[in-house]
């Protein structure tokens, strides 16, 4: 598994691979399938040198991407605190691409200076809750039945973890 920085040519291959993950409404709380155009903005919004998508190529085949994404972009405090999202395409779930992945973005932290990295996972989404423990993020927090999927609310957990105290002076 080779894993590095995603191109934009790469962009439908990553689309695909999170529209995979909306019917269980368990792993994004997107309900309807996003297009490629819907997800330019997003993609030119993760610069490499700070926030990159990481994708995941077995054998010349993408077969899942991690983000990491700016926390409340413009709000300078809290600069060095990134959101990770991952998305495994189904046939290659559970076998350790994703925790390759987190691996990967969690190595990169100190480099591009993040501290705080934290994900936002679906109550329902147990393999993703259990992948986080294991990767030794904690549960910071959890709002309650905040998402709806057509009358079945959950609610999400944030989990999170400290990677990098930074130096003296640090700004």
């Amino acid at each position: 598994m080779i894993i590095r920085t995603a191109r934009i040519e790469e962009l439908p291959a990553v689309v695909e691979i999170y529209n995979q993950s909306i019917p269980s409404q368990c792993s994004t709380a997107d309900m309807e399938e996003v297009r490629i155009e819907d997800r330019l903005v997003w993609f030119h919004e993760h610069n490499p040198e700070k926030h990159p998508i990481l994708i995941a190529n077995v054998n010349g085949n993408i077969v899942g991407w991690c983000s990491l994404s700016a926390y409340r972009p413009g709000r300078t405090a809290l600069r060095f605190t990134a959101e990770i999202s991952y998305y495994i395409s189904r046939p290659y779930q559970r076998q350790g691409v994703a925790t390759a992945l987190i691996r990967h973005a969690i190595a990169s932290c100190p480099r591009l200076r993040i501290k705080n990295l934290f994900a936002i996972v679906l109550e329902a989404n147990e393999a993703s809750r259990r992948l986080m423990e294991k990767m030794g993020f904690e549960r910071w927090a959890f709002l309650p039945r905040v998402a709806d999927f057509d009358g079945t609310e959950m609610g999400q957990v944030y989990y999170g973890k400290r990677i990098w105290e930074g130096g003296p002076g640090e700004s």
